[in-house]
């Protein structure tokens, strides 16, 4: 008989803490920006480790343009405006101050 897993797996952009204003969700959709994930994909049910795995891949897309916003190409920076802006709207309809 097996084991049921005890892991805990993330609970997926939307119905994290704010529609995903935490780490996890900044991570969810910077990979979205980056193209390592289709806007659909949540991520909702991911273990650990596959959020650790994105979050190394994520990172090696940040290096290239120096962690920095401002360096992204133009249709990269654009599409982290949109994602960025529209999670922002989103929070703050639930309640969100970026103060906090």
């Amino acid at each position: 008989m097996r084991k049921a897993s005890t892991e805990r797996t993330y609970v997926g952009i939307y119905d994290d803490q704010y529609g995903g204003m935490t780490s996890l969700g900044g991570l969810v959709k910077d990979a979205w920006v980056f193209g390592l994930l289709p806007e659909t994909e949540t991520c909702q049910g991911w273990t650990h480790g596959a959020m650790e795995t994105l979050g190394q891949k994520v990172q090696a897309e940040w290096d290239k343009y120096g962690c920095r916003v401002s360096n992204l190409p133009d249709a990269i920076r654009q599409l982290h405006e949109r994602i960025h802006s529209e999670a922002i709207a989103r929070a703050r309809a639930q309640g969100w101050d970026p103060g906090m």
